[in-house]
């Protein structure tokens, strides 16, 4: 896989195709791997750019000179795309999601759309209603949980207690052990995931600087908060539309590849080409 040195840290990437460049951020606990199904139906169109995010696949973890923030997260990303030419579409999914809001805050003049797939801005729970900061106290005491069982060496609890907040009870102990192995090595980015994504400081009325088109993207059977989330981000974005797919939860590029894939590839191929839309 081709590779990024940024700041004592390398990072590798995943490429296919050609023409306008696609950029695919992962979820938490994966890899650009997740995106290997995708990858294949842009191929003939775009070129699909797939990167492990900080401790994923074949990137390297975060150096640790200072706590992670989504800053952090999207610096590397910023250099790998002032290598390409022209405007370039953004797919995230769950923290990817995270990441790809705050690289369109940062950079919106690269972009010629994005797509969000039930970013976990979690930031923008804090302000609201009592319902919404129910909700936001709830991600915080996963959060919360999922570092104590980090500093105490108990992996395989933190990542279960992630797990199956995101696909229900038992789904973690569901899967087969190697799996399982795997997901516990994780735990560690995870956690700065976490973190990351908690202390972003920008406020909701912020993204309205974005301007491209955006699809969202959630699922019907998903957890309360990134499905408020979804909502607050459709309402503020000026060209954001909303789209549910039935049946589905959080990890829904996953569970429901081909309806998650035809709305992406619809978005992308609709907006092909196109200047970005004007204020």
């Amino acid at each position: 896989m081709p590779t990024i040195e940024f700041d004592q840290a390398k990072l590798a990437y995943f490429e296919v195709g050609a023409g306008e460049t696609v950029v695919l951020l992962h979820s938490s606990a994966s890899s650009g791997a997740q995106w290997r199904s995708l990858c294949a139906s842009l191929a003939a169109r775009f070129a699909a750019l797939a990167p492990d995010l900080y401790g994923y696949g074949a990137s390297d973890p975060w150096p640790g000179l200072a706590p992670m923030t989504l800053a952090d997260e999207v610096a590397p990303l910023a250099a790998l795309l002032a290598r390409r030419p022209g405007p370039v579409h953004l797919v995230g999914h769950s923290y990817g999601g995270a990441v790809a809001l705050r690289l369109a805050l940062q950079s919106p003049a690269r972009l010629r759309s994005l797509t969000l797939i039930e970013p976990v801005a979690f930031h923008l729970l804090r302000c609201g209603g009592a319902a919404q900061r129910a909700l936001y106290d709830e991600v915080a005491a996963l959060a919360d949980g999922v570092a104590a069982a980090l500093g105490s060496g108990a992996y395989w609890s933190a990542m279960e207690r992630f797990v199956d907040y995101w696909n229900g009870a038992g789904a973690f102990g569901r899967m087969a052990l190697e799996k399982r192995r795997d997901l516990g090595r994780r735990i560690g980015a995870v956690a700065l995931n976490f973190s990351a994504a908690m202390a972003e400081p920008e406020a909701l009325g912020a993204y309205r600087r974005i301007r491209v088109p955006t699809l969202l993207l959630a699922g019907a059977a998903s957890p309360p908060a990134t499905r408020r989330i979804v909502a607050l981000v459709a309402q503020t974005l000026r060209h954001a539309r909303e789209q549910v797919v039935a049946g589905a939860g959080h990890m829904l590029p996953l569970t429901h590849r081909d309806p998650v894939n035809a709305a992406i590839v619809e978005h992308l191929v609709r907006h092909a080409g196109r200047l970005r839309v004007a204020a």
